[in-house]
C-alpha cells in the first residue's frame, strides 16, 4: 500500500467524510480545520469565521486504488467549487473550498484537475478552489467526526452530482 494524504476543504466536513469515506482506497478521513494562522482552533472559533481556516477533512488515501486526481474528482463532484465562502446555507470564509495539498506532484494534479474541470463547462461559473500547500491541520472535537453514521438524519448538504464526471 501507498498512502498519501490531503486536506479537502469544501465546506461542512460532516457530508464531505461520510461520502468521501465511502470511497475505495480511501484508507481514513479526520475532520478538522485548515487554512488558518492562528497557532490553535476549535469549531467554537472557527463557526464564528474569525480565524481563517476553514471546515476541512483530512484524507489518508492508498494511491495503488484511489488516483489523486479521481480523489479530486469525487471532491468537486460532491460540493460547489464556485461559490465564494458558501455551500448550501452553510456561508463564511470556514465553508470556502480549498484544497492543501501536501506534495508538489499533488499540487500539479490538482491543479490541472481544476482546469480540465473547468473547460467542462459543467458547473456553469468558475471554479474558485483555492488550492495551498498543506500548512497546519487541528483535528476537530469527537463529536464531529463521522457525526452523520452517529447522527444519521444530521445535517449535510452534499451530495454527488450523478451526471458530472472529470474527464480522465
Amino acid at each position: 500500500m501507498t498512502t498519501e494524504k490531503i486536506i479537502l476543504a469544501g465546506g461542512c466536513f460532516w457530508g464531505m467524510q461520510s461520502l468521501i469515506n465511502e470511497k475505495d482506497g480511501v484508507v481514513e478521513t479526520s475532520v478538522g480545520y485548515a487554512g488558518g494562522d492562528a497557532k490553535y482552533t476549535s469549531y467554537d472559533f472557527v463557526k464564528l469565521g474569525i480565524t481563517g481556516h476553514a471546515e476541512s477533512l483530512e484524507v489518508i488515501y492508498d494511491t495503488e486504488i484511489i488516483t489523486t486526481r479521481q480523489l479530486i474528482g469525487l471532491f468537486l463532484k460532491i460540493h460547489d467549487p464556485t461559490t465564494f465562502e458558501r455551500q448550501g446555507n452553510d456561508n463564511g470564509s470556514q465553508y470556502r473550498s480549498a484544497v492543501f495539498y501536501t506534495t508538489d506532484s499533488q499540487k500539479h494534479i490538482v491543479e490541472k484537475a481544476i482546469r480540465d474541470a473547468d473547460k467542462t463547462g459543467l458547473w456553469g461559473n468558475k471554479i474558485i478552489t483555492e488550492v495551498k500547500p498543506f500548512a497546519n491541520f487541528f483535528t476537530a472535537e469527537e463529536e464531529h467526526q463521522k457525526y452523520l453514521e452517529k447522527t444519521p438524519n444530521g445535517y449535510s448538504c452534499h451530495y454527488p452530482r450523478s451526471d458530472w464526471n472529470l474527464p480522465d
